[in-house]
């Protein structure tokens, strides 16, 4: 009984939301190694892209809300999701044509863009909080729970409960579907095809009649749709605040980085170890260990490595020890 108890507790704890946010950590990391490898830079505006497709969803979201439009159990954000993608795409694409198009055909170097990048940041958050504001903002409804503690408790007769969010199985289920879709899309189309042969052999892409301009296109719209994905499914897991976004900018670089820069598959896997390494460091394990252990061996402490405040330090100790001993990353992706 107390290892069943305990199981559930790691389980609560630990790998269901582990599995939520490394879902969110890996949509980031997608579209930050689908720009290093088709554009050649580091785009340091990623986070403050997921703030802006994150706010136009709420915006519409709250618009179906005051018209009494919803969809039962599953949040209102679903319905406006298109609304949040196709505004990103269109801020993403005229940032494009109107910032990053000059630097590229001057062929200026890709510290040059990441410079650029910043500066679009620092617009893009400053958009975000005059339109929307910079506290928190609650945008989530339909039923919150799909499990809740006391009915797994009544349930299961164990001393703990298993909670199971609306926000976290969704996390999930979306996630597979959208990286399965992206896979398909780049594996089975022409024009994912002519986006990969643009990422390995630019020269050698061009002399095939492939059209750069279009694979720069392509790439942002799909960088539009997985940034607001990740960002609409962070703001319902969590909350909506536009400096959070910022924030997550380190994780989901150490994503992309540790899986390998330029390797879609890697982005998920960094995303993924990411995630348990903050959730697993910065967890008290004290309720565990007192299933676990005989009453005299029961911790005192919380038994916890790290507090919740430093959970970004952990991506930063991970993204610099393996860009001092594997720089290509888990799945050699380009070197940083």
């Amino acid at each position: 009984m107390e290892l069943l108890n305990a199981i559930v507790a790691l389980t609560n704890y630990v790998l269901i939301p582990g599995m939520a946010y490394g879902s969110q950590l890996a949509l980031g990391a997608l579209g930050v190694t689908l720009i290093y490898g088709i554009l050649r830079f580091s785009n340091f505006a990623h986070g403050d892209t997921m703030a802006f497709g994150a706010m136009i969803t709420i915006l519409v979201t709250w618009g179906f809300q005051a018209s009494g439009i919803s969809l039962g159990v599953l949040p209102t954000a679903l319905l406006a999701l298109p609304f949040g993608i196709a505004g990103t795409a269109l801020l993403l694409v005229a940032t494009d044509r109107v910032v990053y198009r000059f630097y590229r055909e001057q062929k200026a170097k890709p510290v040059i863009l990441v410079i650029v990048s910043l500066g679009v940041m620092f617009i893009m958050n400053g958009i975000v909080r005059f339109i929307i504001g910079p506290d928190d903002q609650n945008f989530a409804d339909g039923a919150r729970f799909i499990i809740s503690a006391r009915d797994f408790k009544a349930w299961s007769g164990l001393d703990e409960g298993l909670a199971l969010r609306t926000s976290q199985a969704l996390t999930v289920v979306t996630a597979v579907i959208v990286v399965a879709l992206l896979f398909w899309f780049l594996n089975r189309t022409r024009t994912g095809k002519s986006m990969r042969a643009y990422s390995d052999n630019e020269d050698l892409a061009l002399l095939s009649g492939i059209n750069p301009e279009r694979v720069v296109t392509y790439t942002w719209l799909i960088v539009a749709g997985l940034t607001t994905v990740a960002g609409v499914l962070y703001g319902l897991d969590k909350s909506f605040k536009p400096f959070t976004y910022f924030q997550l900018l380190l994780p989901i670089f150490a994503a992309a980085i540790v899986g390998g820069l330029g390797n879609p598959l890697g982005a998920i896997a960094g995303g993924f170890v990411i995630a348990f390494s903050e959730v697993t460091i910065t967890y008290a394990w004290k309720k565990v260990l007192g299933y676990l252990l005989p009453d005299s061996l029961e911790p005192s402490s919380l038994v916890q490595l790290l507090s919740t405040d430093y959970k970004f330090a952990v991506s930063f100790v991970i993204l610099l020890i393996v860009l001092l001993f594997k720089p290509t990353g888990l799945f050699r992706g380009k070197s940083v």
